[in-house]
């Protein structure tokens, strides 16, 4: 009982852009992390100094861990949908 596909997707002619804007939100993400096991691992010590409202820097590391990629994911998928129309508007213009 094969009903085929719902919808004709096509080619998607903005996966190259999404493709590169993904790999450098990851490797901003990876360069935070391993900054964050860096200081965990050579000085400790420095995640106990209290940096904001009395919370000290490894509650505040950690929640950035936490809710940075939300945030990148919406900022990613916000660029994207950009992408994605330019380049409807470029197919439905016949370039």
């Amino acid at each position: 009982m094969s009903h085929g596909p719902s919808t004709d997707w096509g080619e998607d002619k903005s996966t190259p852009k999404k493709t590169r804007l993904g790999l450098i939100l990851f490797a901003i993400y990876g360069i935070i992390y391993a900054a964050f096991i860096a200081i965990n691992t050579i000085a400790p010590k420095v995640m106990g100094v209290k940096i904001l409202l009395g919370l000290n820097l490894a509650v505040i590391y950690g929640f950035t861990l936490i809710l940075l990629p939300i945030i990148m994911g919406l900022v990613y998928s916000w660029i994207c949908t950009g992408f994605e129309k330019k380049a409807a508007a470029q197919k439905k213009e016949g370039k």
